[in-house]
């Protein structure tokens, strides 16, 4: 079960619950992977609604590999997603903003 206070974020993959979480190092790797602009970047085109499948998808694998998983993008593209392509863009979504939270929802 993910627990919000450590900005954890649960995905159904494969039938399988994972927990997604972006540690600093999984920022570095989303960084390193955004194409374009820089995290901050990232967080205005979620809060404008203007985020791409490409966002989606460099988030859930970024939180994913922050919660231990040990897959790549390439092994993405034929996973079942629980709930299809909204849920992962809500659970990528929350995932975000859960990184850059205060502790207490103040921020």
């Amino acid at each position: 079960m993910a627990n919000p206070w450590r900005g954890e974020v649960e995905l159904v993959l494969g039938g399988e619950r994972r927990v997604m979480r972006l540690t600093l190092g999984a920022l570095a790797e989303l960084e390193a992977a955004l194409e374009e602009g820089s995290l901050v970047d990232l967080v205005r085109r979620f809060e404008g609604g203007a985020c791409s499948s490409r966002d989606v998808l460099a988030l859930i694998v970024a939180g994913l590999r922050g919660g231990g998983w040990q897959g790549s993008a390439a092994d993405l593209v034929s996973a079942e997603i629980g709930g299809g392509p909204m849920v992962a863009a809500r659970a990528a979504a929350e995932l975000l903003a859960r990184a850059f939270a205060l502790p207490g929802g103040t921020g």
